[in-house]
């Protein structure tokens, strides 16, 4: 996959699964099973069943709710709802954000959503965007920003605009307006954090939806109480599945919410087992933007927030046990816990050979219980151990020590205001791919450094601020909750480019003294890609030309 993990349709590893078919049928093991031996053979088994019943490995698409956290914006503030929307991974928009197509291969799928107004030159009811649009405000996932602020949203959201509204956004509110919500569905991740809830579903539902919405009209309607996002959510996923979402009008007061609908959905799945449910988690990125909060339902909200209980027990004080024992016993949902039982980083569910490993055994039998074993750490590589957790938080202390020793930075509060000092530094861009550079407006400093996955370790892009960067998201990652934390293989990706800086100061100081007897200074301990140590920054300050002044940036 490429950039950071994220859903669409995986392409199986060639495996030659001959001997495993054999061994998987009864054949007495001749050495001992180890991890990847047995995610191969949990691949290879799938086939055989397969190949018996004379059935091909699925080529199913999915659909599912998409759960984003609440915002720190207007009514949000009181209701603490969130929002829904709809992932789809075998529809694509059509030309237009307003007609819906099958995707073509190499194409990610879609998010669609409603909002109160688009706020586009037509009041349309719906938007489908393309996924890592949605997401990142990029097409491309290797161009995704590593760093959020309103600025770095807005550039994203006008470059959205140009390249796909013409002809639908040229009134002025449209193009100025921060209440035009077109504007949620680019970068949605700057933002907030969400969780997709999703299910597997045939061609023919796809074309169903896609015959259904392009020949009704596209007139929005909404209605907080009866018609809102969690409504849209409801009618688009019980086309494919009735009564798979439903409005919980007890928790919600008879209005329909985004975690219900995501809550509804997900008992659903787990009652049909056949729809293969599965769960990915997108975390916000770290940055200037205020992070977002858990989405909650009516009595949840009420009996979180005092801001409402206490009114309410000085006005009705007689509801506060029936809300406490309806949220209790009927609304409770816990999105985060729905993803550490069902993670996955890729929508292909059984056919995701993205954390398959080469090597298997000559021959071996296996167990129920080696298999449940097996799906145990194959979720914890998704979602993180506590003790993996742990262990990258006790090795980046030594990590940050040593670039305050090494003077990267000066000191460990410094972390914390590396974000706010990026957007002060410079002039902000983007490429035609949408990545993100900061031109740097001191001459003392050089001309750039990248802001996006692609470009951040670009030979042009200043090494020494990237290291900063990485450190500050790092930081901001590990001292996160577990609903606004990444998973721990993008935890692991953050992890590798600190070693990938490091080598690349270790290349230039090899070119620097080839042909003496000069060698670079000792390095100490810091993160590679597999969480071991090796030597993180001491090439850095070469790399870049500074010398010992560890706040780079004004």
């Amino acid at each position: 996959m490429l950039g950071r993990t994220q859903p669409h349709l995986a392409t199986p590893t060639p495996i030659s699964c001959v001997e495993d078919s054999v061994v998987s049928l009864g054949v007495p093991r001749t050495r001992p099973l180890n991890s990847a031996a047995l995610a191969r053979l949990v691949f290879c088994t799938v086939l055989v069943i397969a190949a018996a019943f004379d059935l091909a490995p699925r080529a199913s698409a999915d659909a599912g709710v998409v759960l984003n956290e609440s915002l720190d914006t207007s009514v949000a503030r009181i209701t603490g709802s969130g929002h829904s929307a709809i992932y789809l991974s075998r529809i694509c928009p059509d030309n237009s954000p307003v007609r819906m197509r099958l995707c073509r291969p190499g194409e990610q799928g879609s998010v669609l959503s409603n909002y109160t107004t688009l706020g586009e030159d037509q009041p349309y009811e719906w938007n489908i965007v393309p996924l890592s649009i949605y997401l990142y405000g990029v097409e491309d996932p290797a161009n995704r920003p590593l760093v959020s602020s309103k600025a770095i949203k807005a550039v994203l959201e006008e470059r959205y605009r140009t390249n796909y509204l013409k002809g639908m956004c040229e009134g002025e509110r449209c193009r100025t307006s921060n209440s035009a919500e077109w504007r949620e569905m680019v970068a949605a991740t700057l933002e907030r954090s969400m969780y997709m809830f999703v299910v597997k579903t045939s061609v023919e539902q796809d074309r169903a939806l896609i015959a259904e919405f392009n020949s009704q009209p596209n007139v929005n309607h909404f209605n907080g109480m009866t018609n809102n996002c969690a409504d849209f959510a409801r009618r688009v996923l019980n086309t494919y599945y009735p009564h798979a979402v439903k409005t919980d009008y007890l928790n919600d007061f008879f209005m329909t919410s985004p975690k219900a609908a995501a809550r509804t959905f997900t008992h659903y799945a787990q009652e049909h087992p056949e729809l293969d449910l599965r769960v990915m988690h997108f975390s916000q990125v770290p940055g200037t933007i205020k992070r977002s909060s858990e989405c909650r339902s009516g009595t949840e909200q009420l009996y979180h927030s005092k801001k409402l209980v206490i009114p309410l027990a000085v006005f009705a004080w007689q509801s506060i046990p029936a809300v406490t024992a309806s949220y209790a016993i009927t609304g409770h949902f816990n999105p985060e816990h729905q993803f550490e039982a069902h993670p996955s980083v890729d929508t292909a569910g059984t056919d995701d050979h993205s954390l398959l490993l080469d090597g298997a055994p000559e021959g071996y039998t296996v167990s129920v219980q080696e298999l449940a074993a097996e799906q145990r750490r194959a979720d914890e590589r998704i979602v993180g151990s506590k003790d993996e957790w742990k262990g990258y938080n006790d090795q980046f202390g030594v990590v940050v020590d040593q670039a305050i020793h090494d003077e990267l930075i000066p000191d460990r509060g410094y972390l914390k205001r590396v974000f706010k000092k990026i957007g002060d530094a410079g002039t902000l861009s983007a490429d035609a791919d949408g990545a993100l550079w900061i031109n740097l407006n001191d001459p003392r400093l050089p001309g750039r450094v990248g802001l996006s996955a692609g470009n951040i370790f670009d030979s042009d892009s200043d090494a020494q601020i990237a290291y900063q960067i990485v450190l500050a998201r790092m930081e901001t990652e590990l001292n996160s909750p577990k609903h606004s934390r990444e998973t721990m293989l993008e935890f692991k990706q953050d992890w590798a480019m600190l070693a990938d800086l490091h080598q690349r100061g270790q290349d230039f100081l090899a070119r620097k003294t080839a042909g003496t007897n000069a060698s670079p200074n000792s390095a100490s301990p810091g993160p590679d890609a597999t969480g071991s140590t090796s030597a993180p920054a001491a090439g850095v300050h070469a790399a870049t030309g500074h010398g010992s002044h560890g706040s780079i940036l004004p």
